[in-house]
């Protein structure tokens, strides 16, 4: 077959083009949010261990955990307005300074108000990137690959909870806890570098939910409904697993860390594909997480466990990329700092209510029967997902 002459070449829409991801402001934002990240992970693990060792005992290092989650949660809450005001620039460089800056604090001084403010301090900063990280992407990414930019990115961000979490306790045992809070405030604070680099457009950020067309809000709502289920059993597991395992303690490490790599693998897969499959993918996902569930409750032998936690984190991780996507799809790039605070609220509070509700109910009911009530609980979400097989992320509701 001939080819077209240079003229007709010239007239081919630009579109067909395969546009390029990895752009210098993407992988700006990348930096800047593993540093987040990371310094943010190092010492999750670490402050309540040295307000314990410093005379909180149990009930000071549970409080630093909540004042952190509650940090997170406001500023997830204000991240929005705040980006819409100051940009994404200003926002990500806010947050990297209220990650580093009061992370040596403790050093200086022990004292619970001033240990507990830096945990709020440090949550909030958690909390924007969280919001604008998402956000931005959808944003600086192509329409058609929207969804693989969010898995890529998905992935990358996920390498601090595997990496950091452990390496804070491993460090802190080995070289005591000063070496580790300077390296987490000099992680945040190197990245700042990196966020000169970001855009410093803004989106106008609507009032409230209710503003958007009832198409638009319902197509948001189920994506978010069926995540929010997910994130429950996300809680349920991550909190309980090492418990349930208690008499074998190595293998709840093992098992711990395959859901914890298993689940950035799966949001990048999600992501390389999802702008072909879309929704379709979010059914198996859910089907994944109800499967592994059960599997957790009733599982006999290590193998069992382990593949147990495979599919959790596989279908965990393919419907956060999933479900963001198809918010995203429903939002004007007006609203994508909104539609990431959503997202990002189900996340938090689909685990802490997912946690709570089982340690009530585990004492009456024991392990295996508490997994399965639980998988029980995702199975009203097959019904949203299955309505979104059809929609890709790049599609309006």
């Amino acid at each position: 077959m001939a080819h077209p002459p240079p003229a007709e070449q010239a007239m081919v829409p630009a579109s067909t083009t395969v546009q390029p991801l990895l752009t210098p402001p993407l992988v700006r934002l990348l930096a800047a949010s593993l540093g987040a990240l990371g310094s943010f992970y190092l010492l999750i693990p670490v402050v309540p261990a040295f307000v314990a060792g410093t005379g909180g005992g149990g009930t000071g290092a549970g409080l630093c955990t909540g004042v952190l989650m509650l940090g997170t949660v406001l500023a997830e809450l204000a991240a929005p307005a705040l980006i819409a005001r100051h940009g994404y620039r200003t926002a990500v460089a806010l947050a990297l300074l209220l990650l580093g800056a009061p992370a040596v604090l403790p050093l200086a001084s022990s004292w619970p108000p001033v240990v507990l403010g830096v945990c709020l301090l440090r949550g909030a900063g958690a909390g924007i990137v969280f919001v604008a990280g998402a956000a931005l992407v959808a944003e600086l990414a192509p329409v058609i690959r929207r969804a693989e930019a969010l898995g890529i990115y998905g992935a990358a961000v996920g390498v601090p909870s595997i990496v950091c979490l452990p390496a804070g306790v491993w460090l802190s045992t080995r070289v005591g806890y000063e070496p580790v809070f300077v390296a987490a405030a000099a992680m945040a604070l190197l990245s700042l570098w990196a966020a000169r680099g970001l855009p410093t457009r803004t989106a106008r950020v609507e009032p409230s939910p209710v503003s958007r067309r009832s198409k638009d809000v319902g197509g948001s709502a189920r994506p978010a409904v069926v995540f929010g289920a997910v994130a429950l059993v996300a809680g349920v597991l991550l909190t309980f697993l090492p418990l349930s395992l208690a008499a074998t303690p190595g293998l709840a490490a093992v098992a711990l860390l395959v859901q914890a790599c298993a689940t950035p693998l799966a949001r990048w897969a999600a992501g390389r594909y999802g702008d072909r499959y879309g929704g379709s993918l979010l059914l198996p996902a859910v089907i994944a997480v109800v499967v592994g569930t059960v599997g957790l409750g009733y599982a006999q032998g290590p193998w069992a466990v382990i593949a147990s936690v495979t599919l959790f984190g596989a279908g965990f991780g393919v419907a956060q990329n999933v479900t963001l996507a198809l918010m995203f799809a429903c939002a004007p790039e007006s609203g994508y700092a909104r539609v990431s605070m959503l997202w990002n609220l189900a996340y938090d509070a689909g685990m802490g209510i997912g946690a709570v509700g089982f340690g009530l109910l585990v004492a009456s009911t024991g392990y295996p029967a508490g997994y399965a009530l639980t998988a029980a609980a995702l199975l009203p979400a097959l019904v949203p997902a299955w309505r979104e097989r059809r929609r890709l992320p790049a599609d309006p509701a």
